[in-house]
């Protein structure tokens, strides 16, 4: 039997479909990071609005990948936040870091890079005053790891 164009097409194809059903898929992983969550931290976390993560969808490469966090307190002794923790489920080291705010003396926002070693949810948890948590999660695909 000849290799024809037809017999290396049909194993093209049939590799690509094999290689596409291991992939983790953003959509499928979104589902899991609520899961992740409450066992890492032991308590249900509510999206909101008034968390912002922001990171970019894509980048280059792993070791600095750019984050902002904000969060909408007006920061007095009765409403303000505690903490802010970021996670990424798929690092050696899975909680990346935590901030910690003070009332009426910072404001919750933060500018940083973190480093990430596989496309991934990043997640973002803030403790406000009341005990509540609130969570945001942003997808950032990487090219490279930048956890080695």
């Amino acid at each position: 039997m000849s290799l024809t164009r037809r017999h290396m097409l049909t194993g093209t194809i049939g590799t690509f479909a094999w290689v596409l059903a291991l992939c983790p898929r953003p959509a499928r992983a979104a589902d899991e990071v609520d899961d992740f969550v409450e066992q890492w931290i032991g308590r249900k976390a509510t999206p909101s609005d008034r968390l912002k993560l922001m990171m970019p969808a894509e980048f280059s490469t792993g070791y600095t990948v750019p984050m902002d966090i904000s969060v909408d307190s007006p920061m007095t002794e009765a409403d303000h936040v505690k903490s802010v923790r970021v996670f990424a489920p798929k690092n050696p080291l899975v909680e990346v870091v935590q901030f910690h705010f003070v009332p009426r003396r910072s404001l919750p926002r933060v500018s940083t890079r973190i480093r990430l070693a596989a496309p991934q949810h990043v997640v973002a948890l803030a403790e406000m005053s009341d005990g509540s948590l609130l969570t945001a999660k942003a997808w950032v695909a990487v090219a490279s790891n930048g956890c080695l």
